[in-house]
């Protein structure tokens, strides 16, 4: 059986004194960082793992330190240590180099067969807890910063049950093929509750096949209320009460709307954003997101994406996410989070397998 190296444990660091087993662990998985006169320093992280798989044998005041005082220890020293030991030990198992890093990034992971100063980080990892709070400005700035470093970002959330589930995350430009040119003149649309209808065949059918607006049904084509707002804001369509005959101006149109459908506002500047994009929109109810995003004609091919609409700053659950991308995945589609500000910015989450 391997012989145990032995650590000391002082203010919240473990030191491996013995210069040749400090050799050892910086050479055979990078653990730790080289001592003045040989040894190394290890983060708590690094020493509870190796203590863990037996590789390390802590002492502090000259008495030994039992693997279960380490852990308890270390969870009183560093907020969120078990949530951050439990990614830090998966990653490593899987045969990955793992480093901590600047936070809000907890990991820098470097590739199988790779190592600090000799490759790359392959991806910076956050761990989280499927407890906290998905926080989509923070999210984004993670991002970026990943991006700026050229790095792929992995979040990594740990459920109740300390199982892992890891999701890729990245901005995204989604880009479609679908043109459509306002008819002259427009076609009526009878507003009739949440939607409307054109009645007329032959301006349905030119409407319908003019971007791939509505479903026909029969001899008329129905609208939904997003597409019968958009189109009436671009003036492709002319929108009259179902009762009255009478025009409904677009203010009166987006009135009702925001009293039908509160977050409507937030749907229509997601909408007019993947239009203007050259995407195909339909509504995504049957999959529990906001849209269905094609990049082109919708009888010739599936949605590519399922995008949910949130607002700037947004804050939720983990378990909302993990259901959406669930969700997504199962039905062979990309998960965008359409983050609604200044500009609209698509977030695409994928759950991977590192």
């Amino acid at each position: 059986m391997r012989r145990a190296m032995a650590g000391v444990l002082r203010d919240g660091q473990v030191f491996v004194p013995n210069p040749a087993e400090g050799s050892t662990l910086l050479n055979r998985g990078s653990f730790g960082e080289p001592r003045s006169g040989g040894g190394v320093t290890l983060s708590l992280l690094e020493a509870v793992y190796l203590a863990e798989t037996e590789r390390l044998q802590i002492e502090a005041d000259g008495a030994a330190v039992p693997f279960r005082d380490l852990l308890r220890r270390a969870n009183v020293r560093e907020a969120s240590f078990e949530i951050r030991y439990l990614v830090y030990r998966d990653l490593r198992q899987r045969g990955y180099i793992v480093k901590e890093s600047t936070p809000p990034i907890d990991f820098r992971v470097y590739p199988r067969g790779g190592a600090p100063k000799v490759t790359p980080s392959k991806f910076g990892v956050r761990a989280i807890s499927e407890r906290w709070v998905f926080d989509l400005d923070a999210l984004e700035a993670d991002v970026r910063r990943a991006a700026g470093a050229r790095k792929s970002l992995l979040l990594a959330v740990v459920d109740e049950e300390s199982d892992l589930t890891y999701y890729a995350v990245r901005f995204v430009n989604p880009r479609g093929r679908a043109t459509a040119r306002p008819g002259s003149p427009p076609p009526v649309a009878h507003l009739i509750e949440d939607r409307a209808m054109v009645l007329d065949e032959d301006e349905a059918l030119r409407l319908h096949a003019n971007g791939f607006y509505g479903r026909m049904v029969g001899r008329r084509l129905q609208l939904s209320l997003l597409e019968t707002a958009h189109l009436a804001k671009i003036g492709a369509i002319e929108v009259r009460r179902g009762d009255t005959n009478r025009k409904v101006p677009f203010p009166a149109l987006r009135t009702q709307a925001r009293r039908l459908q509160p977050d409507f506002d937030l749907r229509l500047r997601a909408y007019e954003d993947l239009k203007a994009r050259g995407i195909v929109v339909k509504t995504g109810f049957k999959y529990g997101s906001h849209f269905r995003a094609y990049e082109g004609d919708p009888d010739r091919a599936h949605a590519k994406y399922l995008v949910h609409a949130l607002p700037g700053g947004h804050r939720g659950m983990w378990p909302e996410v993990s259901r959406a991308v669930r969700l997504a995945h199962g039905v062979k589609k990309e998960l965008l989070f359409a983050s609604v500000g200044d500009e609209v910015r698509y977030l695409e989450l994928e759950r991977v397998r590192p």
